[in-house]
């Protein structure tokens, strides 16, 4: 293989086309089956330039996760417009998650697939983010238990509300769209029961873990599955989840039944 001949270009400028590159080449070949030699090839760049750049395979792949941890961390946080309902700020953060999962396709296998099989060092690295994540999400439950207290709420009828240009298509339940015999928690009316807004802290952050958890899984099989959409598979895990979180939030947990004693479990 001849020379590669390269632009001058800034050195930040440089080192993120090299970044993109090994994105797509880890992403799409996995740690251990990336080389370098490609690497530089798709960058444009020359092998020795790579390493003088990012010094090893492992530097260069523990950066790729570095910033592409810091770029899906980014989009959720920023996705979540403040002063809106919680329904609808955990609605818009996992449209935020599952649009950039799906727009960056090697990155999210980069993160969820190559970083955590490969080693503790790269490992950490995304668990780090995940630990980031989760506590963005569990405030967002802590808020929504707060707002679960009862509160009158204005008579005006569907017909009467602002569109929202952010409705999904018609046919698809999201949380901004209730249906007949299921209204979202916080659309329930006058008569809505007494809640309990004081979940305990173990509980609120279980249930982050659980649907962070969830959100991973879900962006691996949308990305894999032909035909899905980001709004789908948001608008999918927010029926699964949100059904369940209002309900807990109304004081109306589920409960195993002990079928000896025809009561419930403590």
């Amino acid at each position: 293989m001849g020379a590669v001949k390269t632009k001058r270009m800034p050195r930040a400028v440089r080192e993120q086309q090299m970044l993109d590159a090994a994105v797509r080449i880890f992403g799409q070949r996995g740690y251990m089956a990336a080389s370098m030699d490609e690497i530089a090839e798709v960058a444009g760049v020359s092998k020795p330039l790579v390493y003088l750049y990012l010094n090893s395979k492992e530097d260069l792949f523990t950066a790729c996760i570095r910033r592409e941890a810091a770029a899906l961390t980014e989009a959720v946080q920023s996705g979540v417009r403040p002063g809106l309902d919680a329904d609808r700020q955990l609605w818009d953060g996992l449209r935020a998650f599952f649009t950039h999962t799906a727009q960056h396709p090697d990155a999210w296998s980069v993160l969820h697939l190559q970083a955590r099989t490969h080693g503790e060092r790269f490992a950490a690295e995304v668990t780090a983010m995940r630990e980031e994540i989760v506590a963005f999400v569990t405030r967002l439950i802590g808020a929504a238990a707060r707002e679960a207290r009862p509160r009158t709420l204005g008579c005006a009828g569907a017909a009467d509300r602002p569109q929202d240009p952010d409705r999904p298509e018609p046919g698809l339940s999201t949380p901004d769209r209730p249906t007949p015999d299921r209204p979202t928690p916080d659309r329930l009316g006058l008569d809505r029961p007494a809640v309990d807004p004081d979940l305990p802290e173990r509980e609120v952050a279980g249930l982050a873990e659980a649907l962070v958890g969830a959100a991973e899984s879900l962006a691996a099989w949308a990305n894999s599955t032909e035909g899905v959409s980001a709004r789908q598979a948001a608008a999918t895990l927010m029926n699964f989840a949100w059904a369940g979180l209002g309900n807990l939030m109304e004081g109306r947990p589920w409960s195993p039944t002990d079928p000896d004693h025809q009561g419930r479990v403590g």
